[in-house]
């Protein structure tokens, strides 16, 4: 995806530079900041039992009951990694799509965006769209098994990523606060007993 979407404005960029040098320099820099957006480093997710780490690069935006679960949501900026990742080891159920609006991830009325639920039975992971951000990518299907932490999505240009925890973590086991910084894949979010 990021090669594909770099790939215009670098042409443009090659094309323009040696005949207008400043708006060449803009493509290719644009295309330069596209495949920045899109890396996705590696990570190492720490090694303990009955714990839960971040879905995604960001700062804590949502700590909220739902009925009797927790959901722990992470907004993405721009500035961060939008590779999401598994918070638990689990077996994917489903993975759903639902349209919506595409308000700006960060407000509350984004609960209404387009979104992807990737259901392991025993939490949800949401990734949720926002204003310009209008490509969810998963990388697993139902059936597929996944390791905690590793990858399970590509969310472009902006969004968040929401845990609905599994119904064993209260409000005591949760180690993030609204207004974390977190990282996916390495940040404990819960422990659980």
């Amino acid at each position: 995806e990021a090669w594909r979407l770099a790939l215009v404005p670098a042409l443009v960029g090659a094309a323009t530079l040696p005949l207008l040098p400043p708006v060449g320099a803009g493509f290719v820099a644009l295309a330069l900041g596209i495949l920045w957006f899109h890396r996705d480093p590696d990570r190492e997710p720490p090694d303990a039992d009955g714990i839960v780490v971040a879905p995604a690069d960001g700062t804590v935006s949502v700590v909220r009951e739902e009925g009797n679960r927790l959901r722990v949501g992470v907004f993405m900026n721009v500035t961060d990694v939008h590779v999401n990742r598994a918070p638990i080891a689990g077996e994917v159920r489903e993975v759903r799509h639902r349209p919506g609006a595409n308000r700006p991830a960060f407000s509350k009325e984004s609960d209404r965006n387009e979104q992807v639920a990737i259901d392991f039975g025993e939490y949800e992971l949401l990734v949720i769209a926002g204003w310009f951000a209008r490509r969810i990518h998963p990388a697993v299907e139902p059936g597929d098994t996944v390791d905690r932490g590793e990858r399970v999505c590509h969310v472009s240009f902006g969004s968040r990523a929401d845990v609905i925890l599994p119904p064993d973590v209260d409000e005591g086991d949760l180690l993030a606060r609204e207004g974390d910084t977190v990282r996916a894949g390495e940040t404990i979010i819960a422990e659980r007993e």
